[in-house]
């Protein structure tokens, strides 16, 4: 009796937090505007945050003041014209990397990511001519190839993807997140009245989307840490909830750079 209670004892903190999350979470992104920036902001802040930390466990002043400076960085360029946008996203990474004196390329690396991700986000949203259906469409190719994933991992198993890096994952579950991701966009697409492109483009998030959770498994193992914060009760830290959202909207964010 014992061990089933110790199984289930974060099941509580764990069903509040997504609770809360989804909530938050789904009126900044019906709203949009300033509330949806700040959000993303203040998310981005506290994934280099944790991702400091993780690097380097003693410097907790210096990982605050990355955060903060990170997130004011993302915020402020979404206000400013594009050309700016990527010299105000490198200041804190390159100040980080003036900061930083241990693994300092993989925090180059990773916070380059995370801020040029919230900012795609931020610019997605904000497009009159995408704006709310677009933002639900890059949500939920990361839903639906998470969900898919675990399933059919569960169900069918396998051969393991990456087994040194992350053992849960199995091919039959890589495979099935992006199926659903192309059944996903061919809806979007038919609703939309766009054409095949964007099928092919939901399965290219839907990799993207797990290449940034091998990622983060992969510089948790390398830092020897569970979860990268304990910032939200019974998930762990942002970096482990939107690991799979970074690479997706990494991704979209580098399509509509190149394709326009």
């Amino acid at each position: 009796m014992s061990a089933a209670r110790g199984r289930w004892a974060d099941l509580l903190p764990r069903v509040l937090s997504a609770v809360v999350m989804v909530a938050v979470g789904g009126y900044a992104v019906w709203t949009g505007g300033l509330v949806f920036d700040v959000m993303i902001a203040l998310c981005c802040g506290g994934m280099v945050w944790e991702l400091v930390r993780m690097l380097e466990p003693a410097r907790s002043g210096t990982a605050l003041q990355l955060g903060a400076v990170s997130g004011a960085a993302v915020l402020l360029a979404s206000l400013l014209p594009v050309f700016w946008v990527l010299p105000v996203l490198a200041a804190p990474v390159a100040a980080g990397f003036g900061q930083i004196s241990d693994r300092r390329q993989y925090f180059t690396g990773f916070a380059l990511w995370v801020l040029l991700a919230g900012f795609g986000f931020i610019w997605l949203r904000g497009q009159p001519e995408m704006g709310l259906p677009w933002m639900l469409w890059l949500i939920g190719i990361v839903v639906v190839t998470d969900v898919a994933g675990y399933f059919a991992g569960k169900i069918i198993g396998g051969p393991k993807f990456w087994p040194r890096v992350s053992p849960k994952k199995t091919w039959s579950g890589t495979a099935s997140g992006w199926l659903a991701a192309a059944f996903l966009g061919a809806v979007f697409a038919s609703q939309m009245g766009l054409g095949f492109g964007i099928v092919v483009l939901s399965v290219l998030l839907s990799m993207a989307s797990q290449a940034g959770d091998v990622a983060e498994s992969a510089l948790k193992r390398m830092t020897g840490v569970k979860d990268s914060s304990a910032l939200i009760p019974g998930h762990g830290g942002l970096f482990d909830r939107f690991d799979g959202m970074l690479g997706a909207a990494a991704m979209f964010l580098a399509v509509t750079a190149i394709w326009g």
